[in-house]
């Protein structure tokens, strides 16, 4: 088997050990011996990527993840703290720089003299704390921009349209998609957000939706909305997220509330994007709830777009799970369709925490809102995206990434005993007498003053999935943080993911593994493609089942 493939040997057991297994230093020294064992085994994988799966979690900063791993531990019905998240079993873990200062890599700055020591310090783009439009920029097109453009350098000028054109920067979907890959999008957010839409838009504003959306010099000057694009850019297979209104003609009825105006279609151009989609595709369907989504056969369509709400998806806790799919059902069924091609596929997953304009997918909208429930089952679901996507593909030809596009100013403490809610108390009140959340937020709507003090947090109020948790500072929605954010991979080539990394070297790392543009001539490439052009026999297990192709060579000769 492939080390890389190795879960840690104890992940199940340890939700439900003996009551005083952990007591004993034998417990340790035979777990710390286990994964000792485990990285002792793991070797490089050099070898090329077929397939390319980048799971983002939006706003998924480390304090996020770690309290994701307790909250699905107690979901189980454990204390949590022992759990593991499965992305957390990836071999490879790396740290990526979120701020909008980029490293210069060794290259002076315009106007800078070469052997000026300044020459190899950092310089700044735009901001400090980045938003999803110039980190989905960096980590999907490889090159770091301003703030709240997308897919253009930073030479563009926010809400400039004239500023984007020979500003233009590719993605690696939309170069694995020339390089003969099928490429898919999977979002809980609107499929022209800015996280997505950096897979596939160039727009110097991430708010350009629709045409509606747009300013009027804007269309005078050419530049077109983030929903034509998605249609006309690049020619991808799989599109599922929300987005239906940005769509359809202005006062067209939605689908699912067709009763209610402000979900009708925005688009003042009169152009139905949705249908010209599906003419200009063979093989296309075109699905709005669930049901349709159930009803695709997998092997009879080659493009599939599913649009599941007219704006954002609902949070999962609100879900409803007749008529609405999760994140991890929208992922398998991609996964299903995309690896059909025999050249592999590349496909970007994306959870955001929570619903503000302007923000990214369900988790971040979460956390903007300060409602840090829904921000924690979002990065759960994400979790389990990434274990069904184990399930259905191999490390021995499918790189797997997962990262987040920056962080929160979210935190979790208070000298909290073993086994207490993620959403509990702190045991012991504060200097103003009053009981808190472990859970709290540096600003945002949570902050209130009451009677001259904040109110005193209490249960069963705390455990509500709307709670707002106390914020330090009071702002209208909570904001991004700038710490760096982890990024975990497994899979052929996961060893280029180490160290302190430059958030576009992301790009950058996973078109090298899969010898996507600019490093399609670099060595083994070659001998990749003619594999995956070659005679279909699955990888995994690697060395039986090639024993197997050669067995039926001889039987056929």
């Amino acid at each position: 088997g492939d080390p890389q493939g190795a879960q840690c040997p104890h992940t199940a057991l340890a939700l439900f050990l003996p009551p005083d297994a952990e007591k004993t230093p034998d417990y340790w020294n035979k777990g710390a011996r286990r994964r000792l064992d485990l990285a002792l085994a793991l070797q490089p994988a050099a070898r090329r990527a077929k397939n390319i799966i980048l799971f983002m979690g939006d706003g998924m900063g480390l304090p996020t993840m770690s309290a994701a791993r307790i909250y699905k531990g107690q979901l189980a019905g454990a204390s949590g703290e022992e759990s593991v998240l499965a992305m957390e079993t990836f071999p490879h873990v790396a740290l990526a720089k979120v701020s909008e200062a980029a490293l210069g890599d060794g290259h002076p700055a315009p106007g800078q003299n070469p052997t000026d020591p300044a020459c190899f310090q950092t310089y700044t783009i735009d901001r400090q704390v980045p938003d999803s439009a110039g980190t989905g920029t960096a980590y999907l097109c490889g090159v770091k921009t301003n703030a709240k453009m997308l897919g253009l350098s930073g030479a563009a000028v926010y809400g400039k349209c004239r500023t984007t054109f020979g500003n233009e920067v590719d993605s690696i979907l939309h170069r694995a998609r020339l390089a003969g890959k099928s490429v898919g999008i999977v979002t809980t957010t609107r499929v022209q957000h800015a996280s997505p839409g950096a897979a596939y838009a160039h727009s110097a504003s991430r708010s350009w939706y629709a045409d509606a959306n747009m300013p009027k010099d804007a269309l005078r000057d050419g530049c077109k909305d983030i929903a034509y694009q998605l249609v006309h850019n690049t020619d991808i297979n799989v599109i599922l997220g929300g987005g239906r209104m940005y769509m359809t003609p202005k006062q067209t009825p939605d689908p699912e509330y067709p009763e209610d105006p402000a979900q009708n279609g925005t688009r003042k151009d009169g152009l139905d994007l949705i249908a010209e989609w599906l003419s200009a595709k063979q093989d296309a369907r075109y699905v709005w709830d669930k049901k349709g989504l159930d009803a695709v056969e997998d092997d009879s369509v080659s493009h599939l777009m599913g649009l599941f709400e007219p704006k954002d998806m609902k949070y999962e806790l609100n879900r409803n799970a007749t008529t609405d799919p999760s994140i991890v059902e929208m992922t398998e069924k991609a996964i299903r369709i995309l690896r059909r091609n025999p050249n592999g596929f590349f496909l970007f997953v994306e959870d955001d925490d929570g619903h503000i304009p302007h923000a990214g997918g369900r988790i971040d909208h979460g956390h903007h809102s300060g409602r840090a429930k829904q921000a924690l089952m979002e990065a759960v679901m994400l979790d389990r995206a990434v274990e069904r996507a184990g399930e259905l593909t191999s490390p021995s030809d499918t790189l797997t990434v997962v990262t987040a596009d920056h962080s929160h100013v979210f935190t979790f403490g208070g000298n909290t005993p073993r086994g207490n809610s993620i959403f509990g108390l702190a045991p012991k009140k504060a200097k103003d007498k009053r009981a808190y959340t472990s859970i709290l937020y540096g600003n945002g709507p949570g902050y209130s003053i009451r009677e001259g003090g904040r109110p005193a947090a209490s249960l069963p109020a705390a455990e509500d999935k709307d709670y707002r948790q106390q914020a330090a500072v009071p702002l209208e929605t909570e904001t991004h943080s700038g710490e760096d954010v982890m990024v975990m991979a497994q899979g052929p080539m996961a060893h280029l993911f180490h160290g302190v990394q430059e958030q576009h070297y992301i790009a950058h790392a996973m078109a090298y593994a899969a010898c996507i543009e600019p490093y399609a001539a670099e060595p083994g490439c070659r001998a990749s493609r003619r594999a995956s052009h070659g005679t279909q026999c699955s990888p995994q297990p690697l060395l039986a089942l090639l024993a197997l192709c050669v067995a039926a060579h001889i039987v056929g000769g």
